[in-house]
């Protein structure tokens, strides 16, 4: 999902507390990821998703498609668009059986030669994108399904491919060498889901010789800068200070920030959003930075020590969490 660190093929695997149908029962992996909630509705997310893809069909077609996509070692932007695709036709084949049980990934790993027909593959990916939004628009988005990770319904279906194409047109942005800029709204989505998987138990099942994620003090504070709710698209790579604000004559009070904070102090991880103007406790490290930058952090787009991100405090913590919240794009 979203790219894998490593290998950057990005596909949904096995996954963190995968549901089935089966049992309509929510598991506590399921509860702790609805208590990060979807921040968007259905129907903005299917809308959105066809944008998405839109947007990544734009970048190929400006771009060779044999050029290399740095954040996917090995793959060509071809590659990426026929993974994006083969991921868009695996989710609907999941939604439009109801499935009840795990829907082999094969076709999602499969990202033929690196030559392709341009036209061709536009035409194979819009087409992807169609049946899959046609599929999700025939059920209830609460319908009961197979996930590859906490959620069990249609909903899950239409987040999790919204980001998964998200991300990979970041990929492809940087590999054409154009500007990527991302809705502030889908970004804190994206945000959400992420923190959303970095509470399910295998997060914190620590491999031997690694250190343990949880303990005393561990707590990691993420503020993702924001502009005024009506600044529409936001460009990622450049901080959106209260100076700049000015700078573009939007007052300094519509400079807001969104806050999550990630608790690592307890038996298991807690983590979400905190609310405008709450107490805020004290966290071992805090990261800033504009909301896609913070997202495409997460997804190992964006490192520590890029200028656009801003660390205070305990950087190997946020290594070891980043490191751990992502098991799922390496599973």
């Amino acid at each position: 999902m979203g790219g894998g660190a490593g290998t950057g093929s990005g596909s949904v695997r096995g996954g963190p507390g995968g549901s089935g149908a089966e049992n309509p029962r929510q598991t506590a992996a399921q509860r702790a990821y609805a208590a990060v909630m979807s921040t968007l509705d259905y129907t903005r997310y299917t809308t959105e998703l066809v944008a998405q893809t839109d947007e990544l069909r734009g970048v190929a077609r400006t771009w060779d498609l044999a050029a290399a996509v740095v954040d996917c070692p090995g793959w060509t932007l071809g590659q990426l668009l026929r993974h994006v695709g083969n991921a868009h036709r695996w989710a609907e084949s999941a939604v439009r059986a109801r499935a009840t049980e795990p829907v082999p990934e094969d076709l999602v790993n499969e990202v033929g030669s690196a030559t392709a027909d341009p036209d061709q593959l536009d035409t194979w990916l819009a087409e992807g994108v169609s049946l899959l939004v046609e599929a999700l628009g025939a059920v209830h988005p609460e319908e009961p399904m197979w996930t590859p990770g906490p959620g069990g319904n249609a909903r899950f279906w239409a987040r999790r491919m919204l980001h998964e194409t998200v991300v990979h047109r970041a990929d492809a942005s940087r590999a054409a060498g154009a500007e990527f800029t991302l809705v502030e709204d889908v970004a804190a989505d994206g945000v959400a889901e992420w923190m959303g998987f970095g509470t399910v138990p295998e997060i914190v099942a620590a491999p031997p010789g690694v250190p343990p994620l949880l303990g005393p003090g561990r707590r990691l504070r993420f503020l993702g800068v924001d502009a005024t709710p009506d600044a529409g698209r936001r460009v990622a790579g450049g901080p959106l200070t209260e100076r700049e604000a000015r700078g573009r004559g939007l007052p300094e009070g519509e400079v807001a920030e969104r806050e999550w904070l990630v608790d690592l102090t307890g038996d298991a991880v807690v983590s979400g959003p905190v609310a405008p103007g709450a107490a805020r406790e004290d966290a071992a490290v805090t990261v800033r930075a504009p909301l896609p930058d913070l997202l495409l952090l997460f997804y190992r787009r964006r490192t520590a020590a890029d200028p656009e991100i801003e660390v205070r405090g305990d950087v190997p913590l946020l290594d070891l969490w980043l490191e751990r919240s992502g098991f799922w794009l390496r599973e």
